[in-house]
């Protein structure tokens, strides 16, 4: 996975940020301001940058400039148009504007990783092994035959690995629709997961909430 550096001043948002990036698998190095960052990226080994942009010392559009070509994306309280045009301008991957939802900011950086080719292509646990780009899922070295919406499912667990995901919010990820009381449609898919690849023990049911990957 990926090594990412946080700079946000406020403490409780950076270590939210810290938390539920490490969940996922990566890990994650702190800053809380402009000065210590400036050293921090000077410093390099980094795969992501996650910048707020007013910041003690130097701001994040001051920062971006010192890059050099590691991936960037904002995260910041500046949601006017002409800030977030020049944070793109300035070469940010992608520009967030808080509030946001926690899953959104591991999707957003799950997908400029990707595009940076800076996170696999292929997961592994237990007896199992994902294949992203052919979609395609073994267990102890034979493949298993999911269906489109069965082998959606696996994936969005597995990018959200160790994070509680409610059933509406899946239906959203998965089905691309909203929740309208059919919760089953989930509960349905999850069973058929479990059944086929022996996710008993990972596959846990969240209490009034909905599942959770525990990898």
């Amino acid at each position: 996975m990926a090594h990412i550096l946080i700079v946000e001043d406020e403490i409780n948002i950076n270590n939210l940020m810290k938390r539920n990036l490490e969940l996922v698998g990566h890990t994650c190095s702190q800053v809380f301001d402009g000065n210590a960052a400036a050293d921090a990226v000077a410093s390099g080994g980094y795969d992501l940058l996650i910048l707020d942009v007013m910041l003690p010392g130097f701001s994040g559009f001051d920062l971006i400039g010192q890059a050099d070509g590691t991936p960037v994306i904002f995260v910041t309280a500046k949601g006017g148009l002409e800030d977030r045009l020049r944070g793109l301008r300035l070469g940010a991957d992608d520009y967030i504007v808080k509030p946001f939802e926690i899953l959104e900011l591991v999707a957003r950086v799950d997908v400029v990783l990707r595009r940076t080719h800076a996170t696999s292509n292929s997961f592994s646990f237990d007896d199992i092994r994902v294949e992203f780009d052919s979609r395609k899922v073994f267990k102890n070295g034979e493949e298993i035959g999911l269906k489109p919406k069965e082998y959606e499912l696996l994936e969005a667990l597995i990018r959200n690995r160790n994070l509680a995901l409610s059933r509406e919010k899946l239906l959203n990820i998965v089905w691309d629709y909203d929740y309208a009381g059919d919760a089953r449609t989930v509960d349905v898919h999850i069973q058929k997961l479990r059944k086929k690849l022996g996710l008993d023990e990972r596959l846990k049911t969240v209490y009034k909430t909905g599942y959770r990957l525990e990898v």
